[in-house]
């Protein structure tokens, strides 16, 4: 019973993700749609005028939300890829929570490796040197 209510809160968790990310206007800059959540400018480019990490994912998380997957790529491509692994993680902790499956026991074996872990780190990092090298500058 515990691994129902576990996946039915990350169902609903990411459910919630995905619906804030569709009511978002996507900003054209490819950064600063989390102004639109009462957030601050993002303090490295407020300070160096170069994205953070992370700059540009809640515009790919928009953009895809929104059915615009070329712009969602181009925004910031680690979370265009994350946009719809969310979205899968949803349907698959749902089907745990109504079912009772053991998809998420697998799915947990499965991709929550090293093996696996490392390249998606590698991955964010490509994704990074990506958004810092196509950043028009005086966004965020």
């Amino acid at each position: 019973m515990g691994e129902r209510i576990g996946a039915a809160v990350v169902a609903g968790l990411i459910l919630t993700v995905l619906i804030v990310a569709a009511s978002l206007r996507p900003s054209p800059s490819g950064v600063g749609t989390h102004r639109q959540l009462g957030m601050s400018v993002c303090g490295w480019i407020a300070s160096i005028d170069r994205p953070c990490p992370t700059c540009g994912m809640t515009t790919a998380f928009a953009c895809a939300a929104n059915r615009r997957p070329v712009d969602s790529f181009r925004a910031q491509p680690f979370a265009a890829i994350g946009s719809l692994v969310a979205a899968a993680v949803f349907w698959g902790a749902a089907h745990v929570a109504l079912f009772g499956s053991r998809l998420g026991f697998l799915a947990a074996r499965l991709f929550l490796r090293p093996r696996v872990l490392w390249p998606v780190g590698v991955a964010w990092a490509a994704s990074w040197v990506y958004k810092v090298v196509t950043y028009p500058g005086g966004a965020g």
